[in-house]
């Protein structure tokens, strides 16, 4: 009578050890990763449901002491809107085709090598840099005056190279036979870019997205060099100052009065809201137009 092997060696007890130790010391480093993001969340929250009322979004500060109660950020809503929005028409075009010209076409040459190095010292760059540069250059040397389209312009220097970073990668993670079985039924490269390999990493250069987006709109110093401040309503982002979010937060938090503190809180949940927001839009997005792999 044979006996037949299964041929799977028996796991010893002190692997079983290790590889439950290793297990416990992960949920255990997790676990103090997001405790501190709980604590925050719950501290903004509870902090910030105290003027979480229509007028908070139906008015502006316009005419509004540090003492007096009421008031809204309705304007600084409206401002961080657009100038994100200016700031994401700009970046994100310039981003993308960066990355694809670096993944599908750049290979090993000098222009390449050039490009990826300028986007590693963007990266590196301090926001309040990008905002002296734009104030630089946009305002004292061009002559324009403070609009929300320079806060943008700021705000795209810092987006670029968060959204290159991120969309070189997930293109690098398409797998080269797609490309290959394209270019073999005489697809075009462009075509086999846009039709192929821009589908299939989609959902994560969405992600990059808007990790970039949340990133460019809790910016408060390069704002306040370029945009500078106003507690009136200015619907026009090229023209006059224009409030936003974190400006608004900035001003109320540094009023020692305790109806100014409970709006800067406020001002900080309905910024996190908003990029929440914009996250689950951007994924439903996502999974919508992705590739369904039939």
């Amino acid at each position: 009578m044979t006996t037949h092997s299964t041929g799977l060696t028996p796991v010893s007890p002190g692997r079983k050890v290790k590889d439950r130790l290793v297990q416990a010391l992960v949920y255990l480093a997790f676990a103090l990763a997001v405790i501190p993001l709980v604590s925050v969340l719950w501290t903004v929250v509870v902090n910030g449901a105290k003027r979480l009322d229509l007028t908070f979004f139906q008015f502006s500060m316009n005419g509004i002491g540090g003492r007096d109660s009421g008031g809204g950020a309705y304007h600084a809503i409206i401002g961080t809107l657009e100038q994100v929005l200016i700031t994401s028409v700009i970046a994100v075009p310039l981003a993308v085709l960066t990355a694809i010209y670096l993944v599908e076409y750049a290979g090993n040459g000098r222009l390449g090598k050039a490009i990826s190095f300028t986007v590693d010292v963007m990266t590196g760059i301090p926001s309040i840099v990008a905002g002296l540069f734009v104030l630089a250059l946009w305002l004292l040397t061009v002559g324009f005056g403070f609009s929300g389209f320079a806060g943008a312009l700021s705000l795209t220097i810092l987006m670029i190279p968060t959204v290159v970073r991120a969309t070189e990668e997930m293109l690098k993670l398409v797998p080269n036979d797609l490309r290959e079985a394209s270019y073999a039924l005489g697809v075009p490269r462009w075509r086999t870019v846009c039709f192929v390999v821009l589908p299939t990493a989609m959902t994560g250069i969405v992600t990059g997205v808007m990790l970039a987006v949340a990133r460019v709109m809790g910016e408060t110093a390069p704002l306040l060099l370029t945009i500078f401040f106003t507690k009136a309503i200015n619907n026009n982002p090229f023209e006059g100052p224009q409030a936003s979010l974190p400006t608004f937060i900035w001003d109320q938090a540094s009023d020692p009065n305790q109806n100014s503190i409970d709006r800067a809180w406020t001002g900080a949940l309905v910024l996190i809201g908003i990029i929440m927001l914009l996250n689950l839009i951007a994924r439903f997005v996502a999974r919508r137009s992705a590739p369904t792999g039939r």
